[in-house]
């Protein structure tokens, strides 16, 4: 044999070692899978689609969902406490928007005869005022609803007016930061477009506000101020509006209409 042949001869007999020490070792181990630990469940009543504001409920609007009961949250229609619940609640109006996934609250429901769904958004001693707008009097009608704003007065002022010998017009804050129930018959946002403006705002009052507010229609023409978001609710609880007796005169001089509080 020749060195050549010597050559090749001694390569397969070390790949041959090679392959034979390899078929014959221990295999690698198989790899080992650890099971995840069992989560308690119970199911959750949701809401299957979004739902607006006044939407009637019927079976297919809300349907059970599995959810880790450690993780349910405080005050949602659980399955293992009511299982009837989807019967019970249908029928109900919704009167705070649902979305869809969310779980369902009692309190965002309500049920039975009823004249409007105003009334539900209303707090205890509150009431709806609505008054007549136009889109320049409601920052280009940019205003939704749960916006807040400062309502302002525009008149004329007699007494200037007589002074100076021309029509002269003012200005003054009738209320402050007060939240929007609805622009025309909207109540409720579309998104993040604006909301299209009807021909009335109505506004969330107390009695004595309501009051101020209808006098200062009947006297000259109202418009909507917005306030930021954040200064709407750093104001929140805040009265703004203190009238210190709620008791009022009207009084008509030299054709001009005045709120006369007494002392």
């Amino acid at each position: 044999m020749n060195k050549a042949q010597l050559i090749v001869l001694g390569v397969a007999v070390v790949a041959g070692g090679g392959a034979f020490v390899l078929m014959n070792g221990e295999p690698p181990p198989a790899p080992t899978f650890v099971a995840a630990p069992s989560v308690a469940l119970d199911s959750v009543l949701v809401a299957a689609h979004d739902l607006s504001y006044g939407a009637e409920l019927q079976d297919a609007d809300i349907k059970w969902m599995d959810w880790p009961k450690d993780a349910i949250p405080f005050g949602v229609i659980q399955k293992s406490a009511d299982a009837n619940a989807p019967d019970a609640l249908k029928g109900s109006h919704v009167r705070i928007p649902i979305s869809a996934g969310e779980p369902v609250r009692k309190e965002r429901l309500i049920k039975g005869v009823t004249a409007g769904l105003m009334s539900t958004m209303l707090p205890a001693g509150m009431r709806a005022v609505a008054i007549d707008v136009s889109l320049n009097s409601t920052a280009g009608g940019f205003i939704l609803p749960n916006d807040h704003v400062d309502v302002i007065r525009v008149y004329r002022d007699a007494a200037a007016s007589k002074d100076a010998g021309l029509e002269t017009m003012a200005t003054e804050v009738v209320l402050k930061n007060v939240r929007v129930l609805a622009m025309g018959q909207n109540i409720e946002k579309k998104g993040a477009e604006p909301v299209v403006v009807g021909s009335t705002a109505t506004l969330e009052l107390s009695p004595s506000q309501a009051e101020r507010v209808l006098l200062a229609q009947r006297t000259g023409q109202l418009a909507l101020t917005l306030r930021a978001i954040t200064d709407a609710f750093a104001n929140a609880g805040v009265e703004e509006n203190a009238v210190a007796d709620d008791t009022s005169i009207s009084l008509v001089k030299h054709g001009v209409t005045l709120n006369v509080r007494p002392k």
